[in-house]
């Protein structure tokens, strides 16, 4: 039932809760390694994930790694990939590089930060993205994604195939 593959680049996170004293070790649930001491962290770390229902969102949430205790919670957030999805739908190739095919806004639904685009790189689609972690006092993770078709996967189809 897999329609294929997401990559998702966990890049980094930008101003992140102080969880210890004075700074935190953070890292992503989807799991990324452990940064030490640093509330703005660098993972640059690539994650794979089988896709079932586009229509899910992803749930990235951030922890602050502790030695003695459970870690603590630094913020979460929900990957919405339903306007990733659409674009992968419409077919399209051969554009030209850089090309957007579409820009979302942030909104109450959606966790976004800044502006996201969709946009042609490298012969794929990719769309870049910075979120706003909920359910903290501070913190956003920056990440991209981009789809992996898999030969004997059920795959997303066109809009044509719809």
């Amino acid at each position: 039932n897999i329609l294929g593959l997401l990559r998702i680049r966990i890049k980094r996170g930008i101003n992140l809760a102080v969880r210890d004293l004075g700074t935190s070790d953070p890292y992503a649930k989807m799991k990324t390694r452990v940064v030490k001491k640093n509330c703005n962290p660098i993972w640059n770390e690539v994650l794979t994930l089988s896709i079932q229902d586009p229509d899910a969102p992803i749930r990235l949430t951030v922890f602050d790694k502790d030695t003695f205790t459970v870690d603590d919670k630094m913020g979460e957030a929900e990957v919405d990939i339903k306007p990733y999805i659409k674009c992968l739908r419409m077919g399209v190739k051969n554009l030209p590089e850089g090309c957007a095919l579409s820009k979302i806004q942030p909104n109450k639904s959606n966790c976004l930060a800044d502006e996201s685009s969709i946009v042609w790189n490298n012969g794929k689609i990719t769309q870049d993205m910075t979120l706003r972690l909920k359910n903290v006092e501070s913190g956003e993770v920056q990440l991209s994604l981009e789809w992996i078709e898999v030969p004997g996967c059920k795959g997303l189809g066109t809009e044509e195939d719809q």
